[in-house]
């Protein structure tokens, strides 16, 4: 299955170092790049995509490393580093004709985002994220038991090797049990949209590895020299998230505020793949963000 979002047009583009990324570009008016998160592709944004091409040009790529786009070797840590995607959004952005954009991310796509808002403030003219905290935070505020709901985190950030050895061999499972855990109810995929993030998924296992030990590694270190320097998102910042800060002890609206002083924080009523499981709030969202 290599399901495409309805009405939108494909392309392969270059993002940064000639990176080809497999692109989705639909509607007409003010850009906006939506990023996806984990373990999915772009297709998690068929149904807000569609809503917004009515009234903005929406740019929907493949993370590298993820769905269709290419998958470099990461021997390099700075080839799935955060910077270095968020040049690949730059990049497509530009070979599609914009220079200025609106970027909105879920889950790892989110952090795409922040790093692209941090690095390229005169591109993104407003930036939104979906149910994630900013790395340094995340991994701040994990501790003690509480760390369990992360412990893929963990995994994942372990030297190269046996991380991705113990992935492959259990593949379809490892990938189909966030799907689960994250959609409790397990209403939100359809049996054929599951099926195309967990074969999508198991092709990818040492990117997506790759690109989370970033995380723990050169992502983390940007951030915190970001942090030193007082660095912030200086562009307009929505944040739509679940409410598991309460949960887990910490108070997610004010770690966000350190980052952007132009913050709206607002929790909903969903699960983590809120994109999909509600729709028309969250692209309605988007759209409140984009005309502020």
């Amino acid at each position: 299955m290599n399901p495409v979002i309805d009405g939108f047009d494909y392309r392969t583009l270059p993002g940064a170092d000639g990176v080809e990324l497999h692109v989705a570009v639909g509607g007409d008016g003010p850009a906006v790049v939506l990023l996806h998160g984990f373990p999915q592709t772009h297709y998690m944004w068929r149904h807000v995509a569609t809503r917004l091409a009515e009234r903005h040009r929406v740019i929907v790529p493949d993370l590298r490393g993820y769905g269709s786009s290419a998958k470099p070797a990461g021997t390099d840590p700075g080839t799935y580093s955060k910077r270095t995607m968020a040049r690949d959004v730059v990049e497509v952005a530009a070979a599609l004709g914009h220079d200025r954009f609106g970027v909105v991310g879920h889950d790892r796509g989110a952090l795409v985002g922040v790093r692209a808002g941090l690095d390229h403030p005169e591109t993104v003219a407003y930036l939104g994220i979906l149910d994630v905290l900013p790395t340094l935070d995340m991994w701040a505020v994990l501790h003690g038991v509480q760390a369990k709901v992360a412990w893929h985190l963990y995994l994942m950030a372990q030297p190269a090797g046996l991380p991705e050895r113990m992935i492959a061999a259990v593949a379809p499972e490892f990938f189909a049990s966030f799907l689960d855990a994250w959609d409790p109810d397990g209403a939100t995929f359809t049996p054929e949209v599951r099926q195309h993030y967990v074969e999508s998924s198991v092709a990818a296992v040492d990117s997506i590895v790759a690109d989370y030990r970033a995380s723990a590694g050169i992502d983390l270190e940007m951030d915190e020299a970001d942090r030193a320097a007082g660095a912030q998102l200086t562009m307009p910042v929505g944040v739509l998230s679940q409410d598991w800060g309460s949960r887990l002890g910490f108070d997610a609206a004010a770690l966000w505020g350190a980052w952007a002083p132009d913050l709206t924080y607002r929790p909903i009523q969903a699960g983590h793949f809120m994109a999909e499981e509600k729709p028309a709030e969250t692209a309605a969202f988007i759209a409140e963000l984009a005309a502020a």
